[in-house]
């Protein structure tokens, strides 16, 4: 349109140009039908004629001279009859436009309805309903009776995704362009509407073209309860969009193009420059030409392709919300970040693909805005109370376990937060003394520095042990350290999982030893005691220090049998319950047993057991 513009003119073009314009594209081009997306709405002045015309039947109606002149020079000059001329007996649509003008101001001469009262006996049905209109000059529209309105209707967010099929003014129904359009290529049968009841209804489901002579339906179009459709936009739109062939009317007239490029084809004839005011705000672009618009929607139907919303669209709608939302309510607490990411996604992919299909299928649209909101928010919803209420119970577990517990075992207990307190419990646990010994002599020999550095360094190791093994440190005694299996978090492998720490603790000696031959240090000797047994397990102490600790009769034992590895000069001794519970490992230990002993103030008899090969000397 630009170019055009820049060629011809400004707009509006004087109507010769558009007379010559038609010849061509019909005698010439050989187009099968034309659509005008223009309204001419008054004469064309342009030539001067009107003015002549004036003078002729007033001031000079008796100048002979000038009437003669002004009959030989009429026909050229009168460009509004060449205009009609070039319209008559051709397949030609033009259009008109209808307002919300209060006081029904009309304008030109509007074609004749595709539906009156008389038609649909009795049964009106909604449809977009105005009150004045805007059409072509009586001249322009007798030569070209057939015409359709060019109004869209705008969603209250201002874009275009309908265009009504038919419109109600005056009690009568009018067709659009697009479907005057296509009337015209089927050979103008009647339109009849369709009701979703048989009995009497005002709900519209389709129009109905019906051969007016055999009465038979030619085709059925869907419409919504406002005898509308929704546009099947291709992609974006104008002379660089690509979904519809752009050709410049100057192209045509300078007869730049092929001849019979066009030939079979339907010409729309519209305006694409920003200053005509014909662009709207489409889903595909904010300045879509309007032309194009009714040319989506002609497309459609030849394809037999028109899509609607159907009127029961919002019961789907809230059936899909009610479905979703429930599934999302309660499943997602239940599922992993991961696995609530997936059943998210799957809960809009699902009704996507069904909306897909009942599209494709069946031109039907329901709505997923809502549905896609909802998803995300539950979504979102879900991961911030992950995030705030889980990471809350994270800390609050971190605080009360995290000086005593291996941080795996902490990640373990969040998945169950709620099965983890340091409520007082009674449990089988498996209970470990480790005593150092040989600091003493170290400490006459090593500046104070000195010795809590190698301190610090020697109880570093065996700590980063027992917490390799899940083990969870109970607290320090001097030397002496003492850890526990099997609290917080339950382990079937508690006792073997403490026999284990209890080796790789003489290894860790072992090389600390060497390393003290080397510069003439003492070596440390090492005294560890294990027993398993029915403890109780929770936090202890008083209101000014307490700590997650374990207590009873088989600590006890634990801790006399650490003291009794002196007499026995091991390192390591066992109780019989212990070596009894290593049995459901996977591990097998080499067992010597030391002796059967009664500590003192108990009854029964206690038999002992080391590691084989177990010493660090």
């Amino acid at each position: 349109m630009k170019k055009s513009l820049a060629e011809i003119g400004r707009w509006p073009w004087s109507r010769n140009k558009l007379a010559a314009l038609t010849n061509e594209l019909f005698e010439n081009q050989k187009i099968a039908l034309l659509g005008f997306d223009l309204v001419f709405a008054e004469a064309d002045a342009s030539s001067g004629f009107q003015q002549l015309k004036h003078f002729s039947e007033n001031e000079l109606s008796t100048n002979a001279a000038f009437q003669s002149s002004f009959k030989a020079l009429a026909p050229s000059l009168n460009f509004d009859a060449q205009f009609a001329d070039a319209l008559k007996q051709r397949n030609v649509v033009l259009s008109y436009y209808f307002t919300s003008d209060s006081q029904g101001r009309t304008n030109g001469v509007l074609p004749k309805p595709v539906i009156t009262q008389k038609n649909l006996g009795g049964i009106p049905f909604r449809a977009t309903t105005w009150d004045g209109y805007g059409s072509n000059i009586e001249k322009i529209s007798t030569a070209a009776p057939r015409a359709g309105f060019f109004n869209a209707i705008a969603d209250s967010d201002g874009v275009v995704r309908s265009v009504p099929l038919v419109a109600a003014y005056n009690g009568d129904y009018y067709e659009s362009l697009a479907l005057a359009l296509y009337r015209t290529i089927l050979n103008s049968p009647e339109v009849m509407p369709s009701y979703i009841n048989s009995d009497v209804s005002v709900k519209i489901e389709s129009l109905k073209l019906v051969d007016g002579t055999s009465n038979n339906s030619i085709k059925t179009i869907k419409v919504d309860d406002r005898a509308a459709v929704l546009v099947p936009y291709r992609g974006s739109g104008g002379v660089t969009g690509g979904s519809f062939q752009y050709i410049s009317a100057t192209d045509v007239l300078n007869k730049r193009i092929e001849t019979k490029m066009l030939s079979g084809k339907i010409v729309l004839v519209g305006s694409s420059a920003p200053g005509l005011l014909d662009l709207r705000v489409t889903p595909v672009g904010q300045t879509y030409p309007g032309v194009e618009t009714h040319a989506n929607l002609l497309s459609s139907m030849l394809d037999g392709k028109t899509i609607v919303v159907p009127d029961y669209a919002l019961g789907v709608e809230v059936a899909y919300l009610l479905l979703v939302g429930l599934s999302l309510a309660f499943v997602l607490p239940a599922l992993t970040a991961m696995r609530a990411l997936m059943f998210s996604l799957a809960t809009l992919l699902v009704p996507a693909a069904l909306n897909i299909y009942l599209f494709v299928a069946h031109g039907l649209v329901f709505p997923m805005a809502t549905l896609i909101l909802l998803s995300l928010f539950a979504y979102m919803l879900n991961m911030s109370y992950g995030y705030f209420v889980e990471s809350k119970s994270k800390r609050e577990l971190t605080k009360l376990f995290g000086s005593y517990v291996p941080p795996q075992l902490v990640d373990e207990m969040l998945l169950e937060p709620s099965d983890h307190t340091m409520k007082a419990q009674s449990k089988e646990l498996t209970v470990m003394f480790c005593d150092l010994r040989g600091f003493t002599q170290m400490a006459e020999n090593l500046e104070p520095t000195q010795l809590q550095h190698m301190l610090n360094d020697v109880f570093g190791r065996l700590t980063k042990t027992i917490v390799d093994r899940r083990g969870t440190v109970d607290k320090y005694m001097g030397d002496c350290v003492m850890a526990f299996w099997g609290a917080p978090v339950s382990m079937a492998d508690h006792a073997e999982l403490a026999v284990l720490t209890a080796l790789d603790i003489t290894k860790s000696i072992k090389l600390i030893n060497q390393a003290h031959r080397a510069v003439g240090l003492p070596v440390i000797k090492l005294g560890i005691g294990i027993n398993t047994g029915q403890m109780c397990v929770g936090d202890m102490g008083s209101f000014m220090r307490r700590s997650y600790t374990v207590v009873g009769d088989a600590v006890n034992i634990a801790s006399r049998l650490e003291k009794l590895t002196k007499n026995y000069d091991v390192d390591i001794l066992v109780g019989a319950a212990t070596k009894a519970s290593t049995k459901v490992g996977a591990t097998r230990f080499s067992w010597s047993e030391v002796d059967k002993v009664q500590l003192a103030g108990k009854h029964d008899i206690l038999t002992v057991y080391t590691l084989a090969d177990s010493n660090t000397n």
